[in-house]
């Protein structure tokens, strides 16, 4: 059996991050949690932006707890969320702290780029979905609204780029967090230069495209413990990749879903697929490890139930004197009856931070639903519409690839949501396997394991997550309608406001709710 190897997985999420030593024995992978720290964008100058000082010295400390640990740490790597991106000077300083991709500038880029190129001229170059949060809508935004911000900037760094250049001073863009942005064509791995400069994006901006696993060097800085010695991997830096390469899939064909703030659903192929009818169902392709693209679709995701436990906090709405916890508002939402009100999860006003309760609450009533008012009414709405969108993407899937899925396996942060994962093999008629939620953690440092010759490759690096982590099973149970219940929801979809005015209302909200 070989010799342990322990390297560091930074994994930050949209809401929280943490950094972890991974170590492999030769057959299973133990993780361990050295730090976590909790963050998230708040609003300067107008726009909605990420706390980068939070962010680096989230990362810091728990690197800086590693280097005081016993265990030599061979290689470190970052994942994060998908997107956002920082802008840097010839100097190497940022023109300003990132944007968060939640800010309604995105929606006015989105308009923007649509009147110039059309919704089939967006997809057809890049084969990525239309969804407000795409990279190329805040560059749009950039060229029209900040033109200052494109003429101080030297390049464009991701989120986990710009960590990857903190971390060893290479200018890089990781390919699994590149194919988020809506401006590489998915087809050839490469920026899709012609859509760009029709928009007016500059593409001097743009860095060398890589692939996961790729060492960019030495780690910066003093080291002088269990970092000694360290390099810089670039795993598949974005979260939803790593989460992918460490999902156990039992078969081909088999439904992935990362679940945290935002669902992301889909199955792994082995080849793009950018025509009419994936364009019509809005699915997007974005790269994988080892040469796979993730044929998926985002879902709202916990986001709407993180957004009313904030909401319910600023109410000084508690349980028993406490904090209400999500296991708290699992159990309260699994006493509501099923199936009662249900919302689009990906509803434009729901998008931005704010009184998600409330704005839950008016698309119940304006669509003629009963109005749920307890805290439990409102989670049971939420999880039994997220379930339903996973039906949904789910279907289409099937429908343009063929295929049929086995099961569906749910990873990350929503593996643990007991009520959510059994609600959703009920709503797909498919056993759910669910786990493990550290998915992400454990497969940006199997990608970098990978890369120093300790794991063989995708099959194998599976093969050693099963071994390592346990997942729980659920059965779907007869009874409720959801067949009905899905015609309802994709009836109040088609019903719902228009693009336009769901901009403005959404714009509106935010502005009111800022002040």
């Amino acid at each position: 059996m070989n010799a342990t190897r322990t390297v560091a997985a930074v994994d930050l999420g949209a809401e929280s991050g943490r950094v972890a030593a991974v170590s492999f024995d030769g057959s299973a992978l133990t993780l361990d949690v050295a730090h976590r720290f909790s963050h998230g964008p708040r609003e300067r100058g107008g726009v909605l932006r990420w706390d980068l000082d939070t962010l680096n010295r989230g990362v810091r400390e728990g690197l800086a707890v590693l280097d005081a640990g016993a265990d030599p740490i061979i290689s470190v790597g970052v994942d994060t969320w998908g997107v956002d991106y920082a802008l840097r000077t010839a100097d190497g300083d940022l023109v300003d702290e990132p944007t968060c991709y939640r800010d309604p500038r995105q929606l006015d880029g989105m308009a923007a780029a649509v009147k110039e190129v059309g919704t089939a001229g967006l997809y057809l170059a890049t084969g990525v979905q239309l969804i407000p949060i795409n990279t190329i809508f805040g560059l749009v935004s950039d060229v029209r609204v900040h033109p200052h911000r494109l003429a101080a900037a030297h390049g464009l760094l991701m989120m986990p780029d710009l960590f990857h250049h903190l971390l060893s001073g290479a200018v890089t863009s990781e390919y699994t967090i590149a194919s988020t942005t809506g401006a590489l064509d998915m087809r050839t791995g490469r920026w899709a230069t012609e859509l760009l400069e029709q928009l007016g994006v500059p593409t001097r901006l743009l860095p060398e495209v890589v692939e996961p696993g790729t060492e960019l060097g030495p780690l910066r800085g003093e080291h002088t413990g269990a970092l000694r010695g360290c390099r810089v991997i670039v795993p598949a830096a974005h979260d939803t990749a790593s989460a992918v390469v460490a999902a156990p899939l039992r078969a081909p064909g088999s439904i992935f879903i990362s679940s945290g703030t935002w669902s992301l659903v889909g199955v792994e192929t082995d080849r793009p697929w950018i025509n009419e009818d994936a364009r019509a169902a809005n699915l997007t392709n974005e790269g994988g490890y080892a040469g796979t693209i993730r044929l998926l679709s985002n879902v709202m995701g916990l986001w709407l139930l993180q957004e009313c436990r904030r909401q319910w906090a600023a109410e000084g709405r508690v349980d028993e004197g406490r904090e209400l916890s999500y296991p708290r508002i699992a159990e309260l939402a699994a006493a509501e009856p099923g199936l009662v009100s249900l919302v689009n999860p990906d509803y434009t006003a729901f998008l931005a931070p704010g009184d998600m309760p409330g704005r839950i609450r008016d698309y119940c009533a304006r669509s003629g639903q009963p109005v749920p008012m307890s805290i439990g009414a409102v989670a049971r709405c939420v999880i039994d519409s997220l379930a339903l969108g996973y039906r949904r993407v789910i279907e289409s899937v099937v429908a343009i690839t063929g295929g049929v899925p086995p099961a569906v396996h749910i990873v990350g942060g929503g593996s643990g949501h007991t009520l959510l994962c059994q609600l959703t093999a009920d709503a797909t008629g498919l056993p759910v396997y669910a786990g493990p939620v550290e998915a992400t953690a454990l497969g940006n440092a199997a990608v970098q394991l990978a890369s120093l010759g300790e794991l063989a490759g995708l099959t194998d690096i599976r093969a050693v997550v099963s071994a390592s982590a346990r997942t729980a099973e659920y059965i779907p149970r007869p009874g409720q309608d959801w067949a009905s219940a899905a015609e309802r929801l994709a009836a109040l979809t088609r019903a719902e406001t228009t693009p336009a005015e769901m901009t403005s209302r959404s714009q509106r909200s935010v502005t009111e709710e800022s002040q």
